[in-house]
């Protein structure tokens, strides 16, 4: 299987395991929720956590390729937020742990160019 055909599903593979992780271990996302979103932190999680399940069957479907990558990149973008809270949350912790959630930062750039190459490449793009 060509590469271009892979990165689709790997990227649905990615949003799939990531949403599912949402309601395995909710609590490690509740924790990162920003306070300033009304709600509580546990209907974000679960709601997030739909959304990447919804999400990975989009990007999985060719049908739908296009349109799911693009929500993508723009979830991604949406995301954000919680990263920075995690890598302020977490400013004295463990060097590993700081330097994760520091990492998940600029981790973001190459997460919404990628859903948006796949959108690039989708069929019936225009």
């Amino acid at each position: 299987m060509p590469r271009s055909e892979r990165s689709p599903l790997l990227l649905a593979g990615l949003l799939a395991a990531a949403g599912a992780a949402h309601f395995a271990v909710p609590r490690n996302f509740d924790a990162i929720v920003p306070r300033a979103l009304p709600g509580s932190p546990r209907a974000w999680t679960y709601a997030s956590g739909v959304a990447e399940l919804v999400l990975a069957a989009g990007v999985a479907l060719p049908r739908t390729r296009r349109a799911a990558a693009l929500a993508t990149a723009a979830f991604f973008v949406g995301v954000f937020p919680a990263n920075v809270k995690m890598a302020l949350d977490w400013r004295e912790r463990p060097a590993p742990q700081r330097a994760a959630a520091l990492g998940r930062l600029p981790l973001q750039v190459p997460l919404v160019l990628w859903a948006r190459g796949v959108a690039e490449r989708a069929e019936g793009r225009a």
